[in-house]
Parts: structure tokens; sequence; C-alpha cells
């Protein structure tokens, strides 16, 4: 069944004096693939500035702006209306032959190998090689997810931005963006490419029509297992209706929501709010 989703996310940094220019990069523009259509998307910018849009290197779109005027306020604000469906039931299951193909390796190399919030050590090969034994790739998967929800607590605060798996894994504790992180880490170290996956949650399965309700940015990951398996390593529920794409990439650090540079004093407060309503 499709479900329509209003989409608000707005973030809003205070600074402590004027702020003389400022660069910076906004992920909040839903993809477009076989499980969503985007009907309507626009990113506003205050101070107000011209947006220029482009698809990065992992085909995220990215909304580039520029502010070159003094400013002690700056608030980015992406609105969207999105029309999602659940993925079509697919049961590809290659074997580990495949996965050890050398042009199998080339082609996903950047999903196989270490990125910076995703180290692959010993101990991680060592989990990765106990769980992946005996299974198929696809049943990996499945059984990597279900690891890491046993392995981690979700506690909100517990860890921040720059947190990387091998921390969360230590501290046993994170969020959703630690969950992830640390079953990428297990995927690639037993040789299943594995991505970053990054959008929005709506959180109540039985949402009710025109009623809003604080969401949240969320994160999944999506592995190679002959096709694309998606799969959400903090609740263990299937990446659904609820779910609404941004961007992909190889960890976080791909698909921040806003980052850039700025020439001034440091921030006094900063605010995201994301606003989800199911309208049909």
């Amino acid at each position: 069944m499709a479900w329509r989703l209003s989409i608000e996310h707005v973030t809003s940094y205070e600074y402590e004096g004027e702020v003389l220019a400022s660069y910076n990069e906004a992920r909040m523009s839903p993809a477009r693939d076989a499980t969503q259509m985007v009907l309507d998307h626009r990113v506003d910018v205050r101070p107000s500035v011209p947006v220029m849009h482009y698809i990065d290197y992992w085909g995220t779109e990215v909304s580039a702006f520029d502010v070159h005027e003094p400013h002690d306020r700056l608030i980015v604000a992406a609105r969207s209306l999105v029309e999602t469906v659940a993925a079509f039931p697919d049961v590809t299951d290659t074997d580990w032959e495949v996965l050890c193909d050398e042009n199998v390796r080339d082609q996903f190399y950047e999903y196989l190998h270490p990125s910076p919030y995703v180290p692959i050590d010993e101990p991680f090969r060592d989990v990765a090689v106990s769980i992946a034994d005996g299974r198929t790739p696809r049943e990996t998967v499945e059984a990597v997810s279900a690891w890491v929800r046993e392995s981690l607590a979700y506690e909100a605060g517990a860890t921040d931005v720059s947190t990387n798996a091998r921390s969360a894994l230590e501290l046993g504790r994170g969020v959703c963006q630690d969950f992830v992180h640390v079953a990428l880490a297990l995927l690639r170290a037993a040789g299943i490419p594995a991505r970053y996956a990054s959008g929005y949650l709506h959180p109540d399965v039985d949402a009710s029509i025109d009623t809003a309700v604080t969401g949240q940015s969320h994160a999944w990951l999506e592995a190679w297992t002959g096709s694309w398996q998606r799969i959400d390593p903090t609740s263990g529920a299937d990446v659904g209706e609820q779910h609404v794409l941004v961007a992909r990439g190889r960890d976080y650090a791909d698909v921040a929501p806003l980052k850039g540079v700025y020439n001034g004093p440091a921030a006094r407060s900063s605010d995201v709010r994301v606003t989800i309503r199911r309208v049909a």
C-alpha cells in the first residue's frame, strides 16, 4: 500500500556574532527511485540566496549555496511531498563464490573497504567469520543485523556524529547511525558489499491521515547479495513505506544532511526539526 508523506526538515544556526561568508551543501532532497515518487520538493535558505542543485558521486541530489552577506543566523528548510511504496520482495541470493569474483569486487570496491566511519580491523573480521559460517550471503546480512541489535543498546546522546563503528561497539550503545556503521563493518569484513542509506522514518506504522508527528532523520543499509537487499539494523523492521530515502554513500560522511565552512564566530546554538505528516 502506498503512503503519501509531507516532510519538513528545518535546520537553524545562531552565531555569537556576524558571519561574513559561508559555503554550504545540503542533502535533504528525497531520492527518485522505484519505491518512491517525489511529487514536490524545495529548499529555502535564509538569508535568501540562490540554491544550485547537482548530483554527487554517490547519486545523491545536493543543494549547494553560498552566503556572502553578514548574518547572525542561518536557516535551511527543506519541504517535500513524497509517495512511497513497499519494495517488491526480492529473494535473490548469490553465493560466496560470486562475491569473491574479481569483477564483482572491483565493481563494489568502495563498499567493501574501510571508510572514515567504518574501520575494518581484526575484531570485526573475527565476528564476521563466525556469523557467516554456514550461512548464505543473504542470511548473513540478516544475522549481522540481529547481532548488532543484541550488541548495542539504543541510547540517544550516548554517541555523536564523530563516533565510528569501533568506538560505538566498544561503548555498547548508540543511535541508528552507530548501528549501521557497526553492521557495515561486519558485512564488509565478511566480503559483502554494503552501503549506508539515510533519509526519514515515520515513527508510527499505523499513522492516521493528516496528523503531524515529530519525525526523525534515520539510517539503514543496503547490502548487495545478487541485488540490493535493504535492512534496518536498528529496529529489524522491513524498509518500506515509512522510510523515505534521501542519500546513499560509504558511511555518514557521504550523506550528512548539512555541512559547510564559514568565516565568523562560533555558533551559539543549533536546532534541527523534522515534521512528518501522512496525507494519504
